[in-house]
């Protein structure tokens, strides 16, 4: 792992075929809700692969399983370039105040069980997708959260 969080990342909103979003609850700042997020791993980790790690590290959904197949993940070809918040600053390098983040959509069927990973989240919820939206504190989930009906879910 790098000495400083790579400023290059995926969000990945997770939702059923219905558009029930899944939303998790940052343990480091309660009441801040969000879709999955991470940074690559690596300059050269492909973006599919941080997809499936932050999903089974953050929510333990198993993305390349029979129930949650690799075809369920969906890159939407859409990108946010945000300042960090200062607060998260110290992760990187001197200097980076900009992070790329990568925005997949993720059909998981219904009732899939969640467990978080305590040390990150402290909650989660799943809502329709307005209403996750509305609870999202970051302006850029919330924008990818929004856009889901744009996306059929995958097959």
């Amino acid at each position: 792992m790098p000495a400083h969080k790579i400023p290059e990342s995926v969000l990945v909103v997770i939702h059923t075929p219905a558009l029930d979003v899944l939303l998790i609850e940052r343990a480091d700042k309660p009441g801040y809700w969000q879709s999955v997020t991470g940074s690559k791993d690596a300059i050269d980790e492909p973006l599919i692969d941080t997809c499936v790690r932050e999903v089974v590290e953050e929510t333990g959904i198993a993305i390349g399983s029979a129930a949650v197949p690799l075809s369920a993940l969906r890159d939407w070809q859409l990108a946010n370039i945000y300042e960090i918040y200062p607060v998260w600053r110290h992760r990187y390098a001197p200097g980076v105040t900009h992070n790329t983040e990568h925005v997949f959509g993720l059909t998981v069927p219904a009732g899939t069980p969640v467990t978080l990973s305590p040390r990150e989240h402290l909650h989660h919820a799943w809502l329709p997708w307005r209403e996750a939206a509305d609870r999202c504190f970051s302006p850029s989930n919330a924008e990818a959260v929004l856009q889901l009906p744009r996306f059929p879910p995958a097959p």
